[in-house]
């Protein structure tokens, strides 16, 4: 039976990332709305989101520039 090293990698990465976001924004949003108020909270939903934008382009280019590089291979 083989393993697929980078396919496990990739699962792992992704749960990791995964685990980490529903953390910041269940826990940290969650003290922000029990210490400030739902009007905080809210505020610190819109932060996060606006934060995350710059990874999440990131991550698609290099996404795009890998499919690009896989398609000019199988040419």
């Amino acid at each position: 039976m083989s393993r697929d090293l980078r396919q496990y990698a990739r699962q792992t990465t992704v749960r990791l990332i995964a685990g980490g976001l529903i953390l910041l924004i269940l826990v940290g949003d969650g003290l922000i709305y029990l210490i400030y108020g739902p009007g905080a909270a809210i505020s610190g939903l819109i932060c996060i989101g606006i934060g995350l934008i710059p990874p999440i382009l990131v991550i698609c280019v290099l996404a795009l520039l890998d499919w690009v590089t896989r398609r000019a291979r199988s040419e």
